[in-house]
């Protein structure tokens, strides 16, 4: 594998000699600092049990949506990249179509971990589908490879995971009791299917809920009960955000006799689209009174249309790569949550976004005066190195550098970690780099502020 693709030290630097320079510099006062990552979606079990993963596809093709929409956008059917089409027939599907990842963030991560985590000699092809399975096959049965010492080898510090309402977070007591492994592994509140009433399983999940979790209570005010629970459950096990997956960042105050109205509907089955929309706005509305009251930071996740392809959802289910963005409005949006709670004591929200147009029109401006908002990095489609520029581009002119949340990886492809933090701090570089060279601020100042944005943001905005 050539070097510049994968190892090459100037790898996503600035093209110009002098600015390259001061971002070499830059990078090199944050680069070994420990990885800070407050959103993901590694499995806490993952690391309790420190299980071996099981082969090469399993680890680095079917869990993540990433790589499997493009090879399912190649002409390969979904059913050929299920774990039970077999692991290495999978793999070989995804080495015919590796040349479809040149020039994307999935190319430039799994290229990163395929020389530096694995030392695979050599670029992927059809040809070599099978002595590459063998060779990560082999180093993943070494006791180096093993989930726990990853983590220790990776520099990870802190691991935000994201969990159910109603896990009993055994997998975080068990990491957190045990001394002999270093590092945070934290829950995140995750409620999306006991809010989102056109969930298939809502009804089912809220009876469960209050039936578990309300201390008695009964109807919606037993909802609300166990719902704030569940989030003291979370506190006392480690939890420092709560996360929500809606469709738009709507929200809405209710009184309640009028939200109670709304979920009885729901529990009946005679809500209509308007009233679904309706309760979730109210329940953002209620996820950020209970994050004034309990401390957690809020996060919002809008602006993907979930399972667009409603052939591949029934037959595989969710999280298959057929999730596409979609335009949203915060400005209005988010008003009725922030007339109440914008400028109350220690709340922090953090604002992602899947439509880049918000980033300088809205989110900029909203964390520029809101003392609670913060704007989240780029996520998803977004966290890609030219759409990180972009990012900061549109964001610092108007909210500075303080008012951003730091890197998220949002992942469930754990030897992608240090892949995606790295790319993240090496565009943290070239941006300041840039501005140093044009004289917009200094180069001190900026070395401080690259500490800032990779390191200390993450830990301020997180309550780490």
């Amino acid at each position: 594998m050539p070097e510049s693709l994968a190892t090459h030290p100037d790898r996503l630097l600035p093209a110009d000699p002098g600015t390259r320079r001061i971002a070499r510099s830059l990078l090199e006062r944050v680069q070994d600092l420990p990885i800070i990552s407050p959103h993901g979606h590694v499995d806490a079990s993952v690391l309790e049990k420190d299980t071996p993963f099981p082969d090469p596809a399993a680890l680095l093709v079917t869990p993540d949506h990433y790589v499997t929409r493009l090879i399912h956008a190649s002409g390969v059917g979904m059913d050929r990249l299920q774990p039970d089409a077999g692991a290495r027939e999978i793999w070989r599907h995804f080495c015919r179509a590796w040349p479809l990842f040149d020039g994307t963030a999935s190319g430039y991560w799994l290229r990163t971990q395929f020389q530096t985590v694995f030392g695979l000699p050599g670029e992927l092809s059809a040809e070599t589908a099978d002595a590459s399975f063998d060779a990560i096959s082999a180093k993943l049965a070494e006791p180096g490879f093993r989930p726990r010492e990853l983590f220790k080898n990776f520099n990870i510090e802190v691991l935000a995971t994201t969990d159910d309402p109603l896990d009993d977070l055994a997998s975080h007591r068990a990491l957190a009791a045990d001394p002999s492994f270093h590092g945070r592994v934290l829950p995140t509140f995750r409620p999306d299917a006991y809010v989102n009433i056109a969930h298939p399983s809502w009804a089912a999940n809220v009876e469960r809920l209050i039936s578990e979790a309300s201390d008695g209570g009964k109807g919606y005010r037993g909802y609300i009960s166990a719902l704030e629970n569940r989030r003291r459950y979370f506190v006392e096990h480690g939890a420092v955000s709560a996360d929500h997956g809606v469709r738009t960042p709507a929200t809405l105050k209710l009184d309640d006799a009028d939200a109670e109205g709304l979920f009885e509907r729901a529990l009946s089955g005679t809500a209509s689209a308007q009233d679904r929309d309706a309760f979730e706005a109210h329940m953002m509305y209620q996820m950020a009174r209970m994050s004034v009251e309990d401390g957690l930071v809020m996060t919002l996740h809008p602006g993907s249309f979930r399972n667009h392809h409603g052939p591949t959802f029934e037959a595989f289910g969710g999280d298959t790569g057929n999730d596409i963005p979609f335009a949203i409005n915060y400005t209005e949006a988010v008003r009725p949550l922030l007339q109440d709670f914008g400028t109350a004591k220690d709340f922090h929200l953090v604002l992602f976004t899947l439509d880049e147009t918000v980033f300088s029109r809205e989110l900029a401006p909203l964390a520029g005066f809101y003392p609670s908002v913060y704007v989240g990095a780029p996520w998803w489609f977004l966290d890609a190195p030219d759409a990180m520029l972009r990012f900061r581009s549109a964001v610092t002119e108007t909210a500075g550098f303080s008012r951003t949340s730091g890197f998220i990886d949002d992942t469930r492809a754990f030897c992608s970690i240090p892949a995606r933090h790295n790319a993240s701090r090496r565009i943290e570089a070239s941006f300041l780099a840039r501005l140093v060279a044009e004289h917009r601020i200094s180069e001190d100042r900026a070395h401080e502020l690259i500490v800032d944005v990779v390191d200390t943001a993450p830990r301020r905005v997180f309550k780490l």
